[in-house]
């Protein structure tokens, strides 16, 4: 991922905890780490803290928040500033000193207070929405898992069209590989047709334990996708139907919503909807609405339908940022998602590429995201964390960052992009390369990568560990 606008002193000092936790005491610790050394043993420098959102006391004596105090340097070159952060928002610790030609200079540092539901809450990056060779991707499902985690994802899922085995090929080619990036079941949902129409959107299959395509004997995919070790990620795969029987249970659905439905609605199109959100969830797995403004010709999903299908909160998260760079999809979603919060209707959103070919020469490769802040990097906590509604949208389609969401999420989100996920996304890196290495290289370059993944695992963990104090 691209961030441009990253303080040049995020690489010249090393700054921990970033996160602290709100009314309690902290110590932050301040370590040079590639500049030039401004300050020394036991020499004192003039420290101010400032709570950023409550703008300058001078101004604003009522919200403002300066302290002005010393800071000691330390024997080993460091700071440390003890200080009790009493709300949620980002802090500026500005120490004065001067350089070797007694100018005056400044270096401001950033950490961040959270309130006590995100204590525990690590910041994950993902992408819900990924496609591979075995539907109309570019890059096997190994491959495209490697290049994401070069990219500095912490999870990501494999959803081909129609298809829910190339996601447990995904999670099988890194079962025997020491790897901290979670690879979740999942598929992009297509059922067959009904009564000779082709009703329903396309629906993401976020982590069930079993595939909603293969719900239906199907002749429009092949017959690997309808095995059972296919089929399911754990325990036994649902019975499949028969064409006629996934017939009939669309039209109960129909015949049930039909009464209720808006001028312009279709109830084979409201029902099929209602279905597959409905099976996704038997399934334990996030039914996320992707891309309803994607133009397939017109746009994917008509207003009146989409409209339906928010009102009545069919999804578990929406996919308001998706995998296309024309303003009418994203733009369009986003307004669309204040919108209804400005009408009273709150749900979770997420942020994903949609992305066909995982390489950097797609213009779209790695252009949205989504932060989730989880206890664990896992499918269930992940799942947990976004219908709590604890995950924000990322957009870097332009050169600078966006974010979409609710404030809070995005204020924190957009300290995270500047101050961690850079240092995050580095030591992704090697791991991500050494991930394709030890998967599709030869034989002695597998057996070389896997030693050295060895040695790495668990480097993500204690960075999460380091610069959120949990």
């Amino acid at each position: 991922m691209a961030f441009p606008m990253i303080q040049t002193n995020l690489y010249d000092y090393d700054v921990y905890p970033k996160i602290v936790r709100a009314g309690c005491p902290a110590e932050i610790t301040i370590r040079p780490t590639g500049g030039r050394q401004f300050w020394f043993p036991g020499q004192e420098y003039d420290l101010t803290i400032k709570a950023l959102f409550g703008g300058n006391p001078a101004q604003y004596p009522d919200s403002g928040c300066y302290e002005t105090r010393k800071v000691r340097c330390d024997e080993d070159g460091c700071l440390r500033i003890r200080h009790t952060f009493e709300k949620e928002q980002e802090y500026f610790l500005d120490v004065a000193f001067a350089d070797q030609e007694g100018r005056p200079r400044k270096e401001r540092f950033s950490v961040y207070c959270v309130a006590e539901d995100l204590w525990g809450m690590y910041p994950l990056m993902g992408d819900l929405h990924v496609h591979t060779t075995r539907s109309d991707g570019s890059q096997n499902p190994a491959t495209v898992c490697a290049n994401y985690r070069r990219h500095g994802y912490d999870f990501m899922v494999i959803s081909d069209h129609r298809r829910y085995y190339p996601s447990l090929e995904a999670i099988r080619a890194y079962e025997d590989v020491p790897t901290e990036l979670c690879i979740v079941p999942g598929e992009e949902v297509h059922m067959p047709l009904v009564h000779g129409r082709m009703i329903i959107p396309h629906i993401v299959n976020f982590g069930g334990n079993y595939s909603i395509n293969a719900l239906v004997d199907r002749d429009d995919v092949e017959k690997i996708a309808q095995e059972p070790e296919n089929r399911c990620a754990e325990g036994e795969c649902p019975p499949m139907l028969s064409q006629e029987a996934f017939e009939q249970a669309i039209d109960a659905k129909a015949a049930e919503v039909a009464p209720h439905l808006p001028e312009g609605v279709d109830s084979l199109n409201a029902g099929g909807v209602e279905w597959i959100f409905d099976q996704i969830r038997k399934a334990g797995g996030l039914g996320i609405y992707p891309h309803p403004t994607w133009i397939s010709d017109t746009f994917h999903v008509p207003d009146v339908l989409h409209r339906y299908i928010v009102d009545h909160r069919l999804f578990d998260a929406f996919e308001v940022l998706g995998g296309e760079n024309y303003f009418e999809q994203n733009g369009y979603q986003t307004v669309q998602y204040y919108e209804d919060r400005a009408l009273g209707h709150r749900y979770p959103v997420v942020g994903s590429t949609d992305s066909h070919s995982s390489y950097p020469t797609n213009r779209n490769a790695y252009i949205c995201s989504t932060i989730v802040f989880a206890p664990e990097n896992n499918r269930q906590a992940l799942i947990d964390a976004i219908k709590d509604f604890r995950s924000v949208a990322v957009d870097t389609i332009s050169a600078e960052f966006r974010l979409v969401g609710e404030m809070r999420l995005v204020r924190y989100g957009c300290f995270l992009l500047k101050n961690y996920f850079p240092l995050h996304d580095e030591a992704c890196a090697e791991e991500g390369r050494l991930m394709k290495q030890a998967v599709t290289g030869a034989p002695e370059e597998q057996a070389e990568a896997r030693r050295t993944l060895s040695v790495l695992h668990g480097r993500m963990a204690r960075m999460r560990q380091k610069y959120f104090a949990f």
